[in-house]
């Protein structure tokens, strides 16, 4: 078939397929850029949460062995510290209501950063569901 042969719309019609197929490409592109971002934001926050835990694992053993030896010393530095943070809320001069109570409670670190991770997972899943909705 000669171009002399084709209807009068036929490149137009050929630009119009080419420029969709070109639009579903980019919006392929855009969908797998979405996904990837949103599983390794997911991954991320597992693994994160997994390597926290294992170092949380391995210092409570450490702690585990130091307060075993200090029971043989004259003084237990760890033991003791840990033993006050426990019994007795940090002092703070502005504890009027509750709340500034509450904040004023001592925390470990392995409490509040196992949270965390899981606080980022919790934002990804809600941007899934938001682009998913959109």
């Amino acid at each position: 078939m000669v171009a002399t042969d084709l209807p009068a719309n036929y490149f137009e019609l050929y630009k119009l397929a080419v420029e969709t197929a070109d639009r579903i490409s980019a919006r392929r592109g855009i969908a797998n850029s979405f996904f990837l971002t949103a599983n390794t934001g997911i991954v991320f926050a597992g693994a994160w949460w997994a390597l926290l835990r294992g170092y949380r694992d391995l210092n409570s053993a450490k702690f585990e062995i130091i307060l075993a030896m200090e029971e043989r010393l004259p003084v237990r530095v760890y033991g003791d510290e840990w033993d006050r943070l426990r019994r007795e809320p940090l002092r703070f001069s502005l504890r009027r209501d509750a709340r500034r109570a509450w904040l004023a409670q001592y925390r470990e670190l392995g409490r509040v950063e196992r949270i965390v991770p899981w606080i980022f997972a919790l934002i990804y899943a809600a941007e899934i569901v938001r682009q998913l909705a959109a």
